[in-house]
């Protein structure tokens, strides 16, 4: 009783309708209760890519953030410098500890969410829309094909949490 009570007050909160819709979310939750967005692409290094027209946005998901508690600093690189697929380019600082973060393709860096500096929280408080890091030309845009979509991405951080 207690958990569905809580899993109604949390969905309510999340602004989620506990009733069946006849339209598909646009996200999913899985059972470590952490969302994640149809239509991105996520590394299993938990970032995420939203790829669209030329730029990709590159962040961390919210499983990733979730693991990582309150989010107090956040170091990111200068425009107009390269990542490669699978390299650091920044770090998270948080109450728990500080993590690296890998991006997801290869390519030149040609926007940094710079708001990250003065509110570190964004990337808690939304991790795929205000918390995004950095937005890429990507070099190779086939290496989109190796990341995961929602739904292999929702089964790997299930499988993860056991």
């Amino acid at each position: 009783m207690a958990l569905r009570m809580w899993a109604s007050s949390t969905a309510n909160a999340l602004r989620i309708s506990t009733t069946n819709n006849l339209l598909a979310p646009s996200f999913s939750i899985s059972r470590c209760f952490s969302t994640v967005i149809d239509g991105l692409k996520y590394a299993s290094s938990h970032e995420w890519v939203k790829h669209e027209g030329g730029v990709a946005t590159v962040g961390i998901t919210d499983h990733a953030q979730d693991h990582l508690g309150e989010v107090v600093f956040v170091d990111l690189p200068e425009t107009g410098g390269s990542v490669s697929q699978g390299g650091v380019f920044g770090a998270v600082e948080s109450v728990k500890a500080t993590s690296d973060i890998n991006s997801p393709i290869a390519g030149e860096i040609v926007e940094v969410n710079t708001k990250l500096s003065e509110t570190p929280g964004l990337v808690n408080s939304s991790p795929y829309e205000d918390g995004w890091m950095i937005k890429v030309k990507p070099s190779s845009p086939s290496e989109l094909e190796s990341l995961m979509g929602s739904k292999e991405y929702t089964k790997f951080c299930e499988e993860d949490s056991h």
